[in-house]
C-alpha cells in the first residue's frame, strides 16, 4: 500500500507540471496576436492621415491658384475701366449662332398673311355680290343672319349709320369699321366660325363684296377685286383719330381722386337685353330678357339695399311642337295670289333668324309676327321695344301696308333709332310678296 503511493505522487505532479506549461504556451500565442492586430490597425490610421493631408495640401494649392486668377481678373478690369469709352457701342458678335437655317420664301410667305389698308398683302383673286351671297348664306348666315342683321347675341355686320354719336350706338362693318383691308383680313384669317383659314381667297373677296352690300355701300352688281380694292372707302373711315391721350388726358387720369360730392346711392338704370344659358350639352341659348328695373335694390358704400330673390326659370318646352312653323294657309283664304304668298314665303326666310310667325311662334331677338298687319305698333306683350316703338305704339301708329313697306324697305331710315340690324330689302316685288305672306301666314 505504502509503495503505490510513492509511485503515484510523482506521477501526478508531473501531469499537473505538463499542464501548466501547455496554459503558459497558449496565453504567450494570444498576446502575440492582439500585438500584430494593434500594429494593423496603427498602419491604417497612419495612411488615412497621410491621405488626408495630401489632399489638404491640394485643396490649399487649388484656393491659392483660384485666388491669383480673381486677383488677376481684377486687375485687368480695372485697367479695362480706366482706359475704356463709355460711350462706344457694345461689341457685334461675328458670325452665326449656327443654328437652325434660313426660312425658304414659300415658308415666309405662309406667314405673311396680314393685309393693309393701301390692299398690300392681298392675294389675286375676285368675287361678286351675287356668289358672296351665296358663300354667306353657307358658312356665315348660321350666326350673322342671311342679310349680315345677327342671330341671337351673334355680331350684327350691317346697319347703324350714324348712330355712333348716340346713347347705344350700332357698330357694325357698315357704319364702323374704318378700312376695308380689316374686313377681308379677319374673314380670312378667322372665319367661319369653327373653320377658321378654310375659305380660299375668292371667296372672301365675295363674302366681303356681300357685306359691303348688305350695308348699300355697294350695288348688287358690284365685284371686288385685289385690282380695285384699295379704291373703295369705307363709310367711317374720317371716324378715327390719332390717340394723344397719353399726352393731353393721361396726366388728369393719375390724379388723386378728390372724394367729394359723391353720389349718396346709386340705382340700376338698364338690364341686359339678352339671358345667355349655357346648358350642361355645351353651346349657348340666348333669350330676351323681359325684366324691368323696378324691384332691384340701391347701392350705397354699406352695400345693396336689400338682396333679391332669384327669379323661378322659366319652363322650356322639351316637344318640337312648340317650335315655331311657318304656317301658310291657303292663299284663297287670306284673298291673295297663291305665287305671290309662296314667293313672299321664300323671301320671309331672310327674316326668320330672329321672327317667328305661326302656330306656337314665339318672341326672339325680333316679336312673333302673327297678326302683324293692323296691329298696333309695339303691341306684342312681354317683347322689349327699342323707345322708338315704344313711342310709336304709344301715338297709335298701324302696321299697315304702306307702313310695312317702307319699313321693309328701309328698317332705319323708317324707324330711326330701331335696333333691328336688318338693311332692308332692295326689291319692290320681294317688299310685296313679304306683306302678303304676313297677311295669308296667320289670317
Amino acid at each position: 500500500m505504502s509503495k503505490s503511493l510513492n509511485y503515484l505522487i510523482p506521477t501526478v505532479g508531473g501531469i499537473a507540471l505538463v499542464g501548466g506549461l501547455a496554459v503558459a504556451s497558449m496565453h504567450r500565442n494570444s498576446g502575440e496576436s492582439e500585438i500584430a492586430s494593434l500594429k494593423q490597425r496603427i498602419d491604417q490610421v497612419e495612411g488615412h492621415a497621410s491621405a488626408a493631408a495630401e489632399k489638404a495640401a491640394a485643396e490649399a494649392a487649388r484656393a491659392a491658384e483660384l485666388q491669383a486668377q480673381i486677383a488677376e481678373v481684377q486687375a485687368a478690369a480695372e485697367t479695362r475701366m480706366a482706359s475704356a469709352d463709355l460711350t462706344a457701342p457694345a461689341p457685334q458678335r461675328d458670325g452665326r449662332f449656327g443654328l437652325g437655317r434660313e426660312a425658304h420664301p414659300e415658308e415666309i410667305a405662309a406667314w405673311d398673311v396680314d393685309v393693309l389698308p393701301d390692299g398690300r398683302g392681298l392675294p389675286e383673286g375676285s368675287g361678286n355680290v351675287f356668289d358672296g351671297e351665296e358663300v354667306f348664306a353657307e358658312k356665315c348666315a348660321s350666326c350673322h343672319g342671311d342679310f349680315a342683321e345677327g342671330v341671337d347675341n351673334w355680331p350684327v355686320l350691317a346697319g347703324g349709320f350714324d348712330t355712333l354719336a348716340r346713347k347705344d350706338p350700332v357698330k357694325t362693318v357698315g357704319s364702323y369699321w374704318p378700312y376695308l383691308s380689316t374686313v377681308w383680313d379677319y374673314v380670312h384669317r378667322s372665319m367661319p366660325f369653327g373653320e377658321a383659314g378654310t375659305l380660299t381667297a375668292d371667296e372672301t373677296y365675295a363674302i366681303t363684296a356681300y357685306i359691303l352690300y348688305s350695308n348699300s355701300l355697294v350695288d348688287d352688281d358690284f365685284e371686288l377685286s385685289h385690282e380695285n380694292f384699295a379704291e373703295f372707302e369705307m363709310y367711317n373711315v374720317d371716324g378715327f383719330v390719332i390717340d394723344d391721350r397719353p399726352e393731353l388726358e393721361y396726366a388728369e387720369w393719375r390724379a388723386e381722386p378728390c372724394m367729394e360730392n359723391c353720389k349718396e346711392e346709386v340705382e340700376v338704370t338698364m338690364r341686359s337685353v339678352f339671358i345667355v344659358d349655357t346648358p350642361p350639352e355645351g353651346g349657348s341659348v340666348s333669350h330676351m330678357n323681359t325684366a324691368t328695373v323696378e324691384g332691384l335694390p340701391t347701392f350705397t358704400s354699406a352695400g345693396p339695399s336689400f338682396i333679391p330673390e332669384a327669379a323661378t326659370k322659366p319652363a322650356v318646352q322639351e316637344t318640337e311642337e312648340a317650335q315655331a312653323t311657318p304656317a301658310s294657309q291657303p292663299a284663297e283664304e287670306a284673298g291673295g295670289d297663291a305665287a305671290l304668298v309662296d314667293a313672299g314665303e321664300k323671301v320671309f326666310r331672310k327674316c326668320k333668324s330672329c321672327h317667328q310667325i305661326g302656330a306656337g311662334a314665339k318672341n326672339r331677338s325680333g316679336p312673333q309676327l302673327n297678326g302683324v298687319m293692323g296691329r298696333q305698333m309695339a303691341a306684342v306683350e312681354d317683347f322689349k321695344y327699342s323707345n322708338v316703338f315704344n313711342t310709336a305704339g304709344e301715338e297709335g301708329r298701324v302696321w299697315d301696308e304702306d307702313s310695312m313697306a317702307a319699313f321693309l324697305a328701309n328698317p332705319k331710315e323708317y324707324m330711326n333709332g330701331t335696333k333691328m340690324g336688318f338693311a332692308g330689302l332692295k326689291s319692290d316685288e320681294d317688299i310685296e310678296a313679304v306683306i302678303a305672306y304676313l297677311r295669308a301666314a296667320t289670317e
